[in-house]
């Protein structure tokens, strides 16, 4: 892709656990889609924010300081939380990405990578192909790596005889769950997001992946699911706030099938405790959880009745 008008680029250089905070932040600017970039072996992340035409108004930026302001005084650190602002030239943007996007391997199971990259699966490993640019989520993040290793933990836990088990995406953000769980013979599969662009994008990435008959997406919002739903799942993945799990925690219990899972990720550390106990009234029991910086990820299974 190559643009005409003068690119502008906001930049925050933060750190691996603020990051998807810093990316939120950065989202509500009106027309910005945030990408984000992290370095593995110095442990930082960059996310940036792409504006054609017009530079970028002190206003923008002193919000965005405040904006990080916010975010340390909830507990995660955010240093060096530098704010950059540059004009770049037209130029091929998907090149630009090549050198810093790494293949992700979840152990023999999967491997997700660019489509530039030569990588070759082994035996038995499925394979994503999920470019960067301007997306919603490479798989780069540790608490999306921790939902692909439940995705492929749940593969044969869930198998009933030849019936594969079914799966549902809350906030697909890229597809890259769902396409994930098609890849490995989940069936059936449903994502959705509340954000148009997100569903665009995770139907283009589920099309190059040749999933799209096998994953439903689209539009929705978690606050309008039906709590006696036709259709329930053997695992559900939630990436959402910890306010939205907490309000609508009966809403997203009634898509699970007695024993089925909860993946829940990208919680704050301490707000995962109040999480827990909220959906802990609905039936569901830890199995499993996992910190990393300030987010803590967790695998829930609903009691059977």
């Amino acid at each position: 892709m190559k643009w005409r008008s003068p690119l502008w680029r906001i930049l925050v250089l933060t750190t691996r656990e603020a990051e998807d905070a810093v990316a939120e932040l950065l989202g509500q600017i009106p027309g910005c889609k945030p990408t984000t970039y992290t370095d593995l072996k110095k442990g930082t992340s960059s996310v940036s924010a792409y504006f054609t035409g017009k530079a970028p108004s002190r206003e923008v930026c002193k919000e965005i300081r405040q904006g990080l302001k916010r975010i340390e005084d909830c507990g995660l650190k955010i240093e060096p939380a530098s704010v950059s602002i540059s004009k770049i030239r037209a130029q091929n943007w998907a090149e630009s990405w090549r050198r810093h996007f790494p293949p992700i391997k979840i152990g023999g199971s999967l491997l997700i990578k660019p489509g530039w990259n030569q990588t070759r699966a082994s035996k038995g490993q499925a394979v994503v192909i999920l470019d960067p640019g301007l997306s919603f989520g490479t798989g780069q993040h540790p608490t999306t790596a921790f939902c692909l290793r439940e995705i492929v933990r749940c593969r044969t836990a869930f198998r009933h005889g030849r019936q594969p088990p079914s799966l549902l995406d809350l906030g697909a953000g890229s597809g890259i769950l769902a396409i994930a769980a098609a890849k490995l013979g989940f069936q059936p599969i449903r994502a959705i997001d509340f954000d148009p662009d997100a569903v665009r994008i995770s139907r283009a990435n589920a099309r190059r992946n040749r999933v799209s008959d096998k994953i439903r997406i689209g539009q929705g919002d978690v606050s309008r699911l039906g709590t006696n739903p036709l259709k329930r799942f053997d695992v559900v993945c939630a990436n959402l706030t910890s306010n939205l799990l907490i309000t609508e925690r009966k809403k997203i219990a009634a898509q699970l099938k007695p024993g089925a899972v909860l993946i829940l990720a990208g919680i704050l550390k301490g707000e995962f405790a109040d999480v827990q106990k909220v959906i802990g009234h609905c039936g569901f029991r830890l199995l499993r959880a996992k910190s990393e910086g300030g987010w803590r990820s967790g695998i829930f299974r609903l009691n059977s009745f």
